[in-house]
């Protein structure tokens, strides 16, 4: 039997809303980030998308959802969103303002409203995997239900390595 994964404030309002998504758990490992829940699961890490808690000069939070082997150009990002500069925040702080832990922050459900920037490119996809809420847990989705249900804003500003 899989192993059971109790509910999180994001799959309650995924539930809530009625929006379809499958669950998939796997072995959390320190650091390991989107790469490596990309890897044991057997997905792209282009399809698996971190959601990351940013700030801006006055450090009002946002998210930024980025597809997992790509990092964000805060200079890009600033100038579309017109802010002087984002940059990450401090785990703890990221933890604050998501009420989830960092490695396993979600979207979905946060215990905070910010705003949602996501990379353009992660919306052409047909599915996404993204953190369900907890480490080492993702869900599949629709890349349109960030749209739908947070209200995200495309934006270009991945860095290819």
């Amino acid at each position: 039997m899989a192993k059971h994964v109790s509910q999180t404030p994001a799959t309650q309002l995924l539930k809530a809303q009625r929006i379809a998504f499958t669950k998939h758990p796997y072995e959390y490992l320190e650091h390991g980030g989107a790469q490596h829940s990309a890897q044991v699961l057997g997905f792209d890490p282009f399809m698996v998308v971190k959601t990351l808690v940013m700030q801006d000069q006055d450090a009002r939070p946002l998210l930024v959802l980025m597809h997992g082997n790509r990092k964000v150009s805060t200079k890009s990002l600033a100038r579309q969103i017109g802010v002087k500069s984002v940059e990450p925040c401090a785990p703890e702080v990221a933890n604050r303002h998501s009420g989830y832990l960092v490695g396993g922050t979600s979207p979905f459900g946060t215990r905070r409203s910010m705003p949602v920037y996501i990379e353009e490119s992660v919306l052409s996809l047909s599915k996404i995997w993204i953190n369900g809420g907890r480490r080492g847990y993702l869900v599949g989705i629709d890349p349109a239900v960030c749209v739908q249900l947070l209200g995200a804003k495309a934006v270009q500003c991945a860095l290819t390595d």
